[in-house]
C-alpha cells in the first residue's frame, strides 16, 4: 500500500530504540528490582509511582491507568504523534533509513504533520539565529543582549535570534525551503491576510523547545520604540504542537539537573532562565506567556520523582518583590497541595530578578538567592499579614483569621502544629486562639489533592485495581481476588518475563482450556503459538506473542510483562527460581484436573453402579493417578 513503512524497517526501529532512554525524556525512573524501573505515570496524575518499565522486554505498563505498550506506542501517546511520525522520529534518532511500500518518497509528502511543523520551527530558528549575527537592523538586539551580560556564545547556546523587520522575510524563506503556506500558517510562524506575513517582526526571539528538545514555538521581545505592537513580549499562539500551559522554557536544558538534584527553580522570564543557568543554577525554567499552573506541576512532578514515600523534592519560585510578584507567589501557593515537594520563594532584597541580580552581584548572588529561599508557607503567611496592623488588637484578630486557612491547608499534621506555633508568634496571639481559628477554617478545607487521588489507595503491582477497565465487554478483566485466577496471572507473568525459567516438559502438559479466565486462555494460547524465544530478543518474542493475541488482551499482556513477581529473584540472573514456576504450572494444571475428575464422578453417579461404562471408570482412575503424580512432582 502506498505510503506504508516496510514492516522490516519498523521491526528494526523497535530493536534499535531504547524504551528506557525515550521514557527518561519524560519521566524520572528509579530501580524497582533487578529488571524493572518505576516512575510517575506521564498519562495521568498520581501521587504514588505506578508506571513500570521493563527495559529487557521493551514494554511499559501503568498499574494506575492501565496503559501499556512498547517504545512506539509510548511516543505516540506522550507526544501525540501518528504511527508513521513516531517511526520516522525514532528512525532519525537511531540513524535508520526507512523504506516505503511504494519506494522512496519526497520528505515533504512523506513526513507526518507534527514532523513538518517541528521542522518548520527548526528552519525558522536557524534563520533567526543567522539574522541576529548578520542582519543590519539586528544591532539593537545584540546591544540588548550585551547590556544584560550575554555575549555571542551565550546567544548561540540558547539559540537566540532576530526576526527581521521586513513583513514577509521568514515566510519567503520557508517557501524557498519547500514548506507549504498552510503548514507555516498552522505552525504559527506566519499569518495570513491579503497575503502571508511574518508573525514576529523586528524582535529578539527565543526558541521554545519541548521536553525532548524539539522547537515548537517562539517568544519575541519588543526592542524598537516604533514597534506598532505595544506588548513587551509576544508568544506563539496555540498550535497542534505548542500548548503554553504545558511547555516550560529551558526544560530541555534543565531536565537532567532537575531529575539529578530533585530540585526545580521557577523564574519569570527568558533572560532569567539564561542568567540562572550561566550562574550555575541549572534547574531553572520559566513559563511562556502564562501563569504557572497545574499542567506545569504535572510535568515537573514526573522529573522530580515527587512521591510521598521519600524525602520531599524542592521547588523554588523566584518572583519580583513588587505587588505583581507577591500575587504570583500566592497563586503558586494555591498549587502547593498538588505535589509533595516542599515549596520555597526567593525574592531579592531589592526586588531584582535573577538577570538583574547577576549583573549587579555576579553569579554568586544568583546562587545565594536560590540557596537562601524562604519556605512557601512562611512567605504566604507574612505576605498575608502585611495587610493588617498587627500593633492593634483588631488587626491581630483579623490577621489570625486571614492566615488560618493557610495553616489549615498544610497536610502534614506534625508540620501543621509547628507552623501554627510559629505563626502565632508572628501574629502576636496565643497558640490556643490561632488553633481555634485554624479549626474553624479547616473543616473540610484541607487540600489533599484531586478526588481521584483521594480515592486511589497505593497498592502493589500485583494487587487488583478496582478502577482498572475491563479488557472488553465480551472478555471481562481477570479477577485477581480469586486465588485460582491469581495463580494463572502469576504463571503468565513468569512466562512473559522469564520464559526460560518455565520447565518445557511440564509446560507442554498445560492447555489453554486449563485457565479459568477467558483473557488468560487467549494469552496462553498466544504464548504457545509463538513458541520458545530461541534466537529472538525478548522484545521481538513479545511482539510475536502480541501478534498472536486478540487486541482486547494487549494491555493485559503489557501489564503482566512488567509486573513484579511475588518471589525472590536470583541476584545474578534476575530470574525466579524454577521451583516457583513449576509450582504455578502444577497449581493451574491441578485445578483443571480436579475439575475433570469432578465432572467424571458426576457422570458416574448419573449412570449408576451398573450403567457406567468401563471406559468412564478407567478415565476417573487415570485422572486421579495423574493428579497424584502432579502433586508429587513438587516434592
Amino acid at each position: 500500500m502506498a505510503g506504508l513503512i516496510k514492516a522490516e524497517d519498523v521491526t528494526l526501529v523497535k530493536e534499535r530504540s531504547s524504551l528506557e532512554d525515550v521514557v527518561r525524556e519524560h519521566v524520572t525512573l528509579k530501580s524497582a528490582g533487578p529488571r524493572s524501573l518505576k516512575g510517575l505515570c506521564p498519562f495521568h496524575d498520581e501521587k504514588t509511582p505506578s508506571f513500570t518499565v521493563s527495559p529487557d522486554n521493551g514494554t511499559y505498563h501503568c498499574f494506575g491507568c492501565d496503559k501499556g505498550g512498547d517504545v512506539i506506542s509510548f511516543m505516540m501517546e506522550v507526544e501525540h504523534l501518528t504511527f508513521s511520525e513516531t517511526v520516522e522520529r525514532l528512525a532519525g534518532r537511531a540513524g535508520i533509513e526507512l523504506h516505503y511500500e511504494d519506494g522512496a518518497r519526497p520528505r515533504e509528502e512523506g513526513a507526518g504533520r507534527r514532523t513538518r511543523l517541528v521542522e518548520a520551527h527548526r528552519v525558522a530558528s536557524e534563520f533567526y539565529a543567522e539574522a541576529l549575527i548578520s542582519a543590519p537592523d539586528a544591532r539593537t538586539a545584540r546591544d540588548f543582549l550585551r547590556e544584560r551580560g550575554f555575549n555571542r556564545s551565550v546567544a548561540e547556546h540558547f539559540g537566540l535570534g532576530f526576526a527581521p523587520r521586513g513583513g514577509e522575510v521568514l515566510a519567503q524563506h520557508l517557501r524557498d525551503k519547500g514548506f507549504r503556506d498552510d503548514e507555516v500558517v498552522l505552525a504559527g510562524l506566519v499569518g495570513r491576510g491579503r497575503g502571508l506575513y511574518d508573525r514576529f517582526r523586528g524582535r529578539l526571539v527565543w526558541p521554545i523547545h519541548d521536553i525532548t528538545g524539539d522547537p515548537v514555538g517562539f517568544g519575541a521581545r519588543r526592542i524598537f520604540d516604533d514597534d506598532r505592537i505595544e506588548a513587551k513580549y509576544l508568544n506563539t499562539a496555540e498550535t497542534p504542537i505548542y500548548k503554553k500551559t504545558q511547555v516550560l522554557y529551558g526544560l530541555d536544558l534543565a531536565k537532567k539537573a532537575i531529575a539529578r538534584d530533585r530540585k526545580a527553580v521557577i523564574v519569570e522570564g527568558y533572560t532569567d532562565v539564561m542568567a540562572a543557568h550561566l550562574a550555575g543554577v541549572e534547574q531553572a525554567v520559566a513559563t511562556c506567556g502564562t501563569a504557572f499552573g497545574a499542567d506545569h506541576v504535572r510535568t515537573l512532578r514526573r522529573l522530580l520523582r515527587d512521591a510521598p514515600d521519600q524525602q520531599p523534592a524542592k521547588v523554588i519560585y523566584t518572583f519580583d518583590g513588587d505587588a505583581a510578584g507577591q500575587k504570583a507567589a500566592m497563586r503558586a501557593f494555591e498549587l502547593d497541595g498538588q505535589w509533595d515537594a516542599r515549596s520555597f520563594v526567593a525574592v531579592a532584597a531589592d526586588g531584582q530578578d535573577p538577570c538583574e541580580l547577576r549583573l549587579s552581584g555576579g553569579d554568586g548572588a544568583v546562587r545565594a538567592l536560590v540557596d537562601d529561599a524562604t519556605p512557601m508557607f512562611e512567605f504566604a503567611v507574612r505576605t498575608t499579614l502585611r495587610r493588617f496592623d498587627l500593633d492593634s488588637p483588631e488587626g491581630r484578630v483579623l490577621g489570625a483569621r486571614a492566615i488560618a486557612p493557610i495553616i489549615a491547608a498544610v497536610r502534614d499534621q506534625a508540620m501543621r502544629a509547628e507552623y501554627l506555633r510559629t505563626a502565632a508568634g508572628w501574629v502576636g496571639l496565643s497558640e490556643d486562639h490561632l488553633r481555634a481559628e485554624v479549626t474553624r477554617a479547616g473543616s473540610g478545607a484541607g487540600r489533599t489533592g484531586s478526588p481521584q487521588d483521594r480515592r486511589r489507595t497505593p497498592v502493589g503491582d500485583n494487587a487488583p485495581h478496582d478502577d482498572a477497565p475491563p479488557a472488553d465487554p465480551g472478555m471481562p478483566a481477570p479477577d485477581d481476588r480469586d486465588p485460582i485466577v491469581r495463580a494463572e496471572s502469576q504463571l503468565l507473568e513468569c512466562l512473559l518475563q522469564f520464559p526460560a525459567s518455565v520447565p518445557a516438559r511440564e509446560l507442554a502438559a498445560v492447555r489453554d482450556t486449563d485457565f479459568t479466565a477467558p483473557a488468560h486462555r487467549s494469552l496462553f494460547a498466544a504464548v504457545m503459538a509463538a513458541g520458545p524465544p530461541g534466537e529472538r530478543t525478548p522484545a521481538a518474542w513479545l511482539d510475536d506473542v502480541r501478534g498472536g493475541a486478540p487486541q482486547v488482551v494487549h494491555q493485559l499482556l503489557f501489564r503482566y510483562a512488567v509486573a513484579t513477581l511475588p518471589t525472590r529473584l536470583d541476584p545474578v540472573t534476575g530470574a525466579p527460581p524454577q521451583r516457583y514456576a513449576r509450582s504455578l504450572l502444577v497449581r493451574v494444571r491441578e485445578v483443571a484436573l480436579q475439575g475433570e475428575i469432578n465432572q467424571a464422578w458426576s457422570e458416574l453417579k448419573r449412570a449408576g453402579d451398573n450403567g457406567a461404562p468401563d471406559s468412564l471408570r478407567r478415565r476417573v482412575t487415570q485422572l486421579q493417578i495423574d493428579l497424584s503424580r502432579l502433586k508429587a512432582s513438587l516434592d
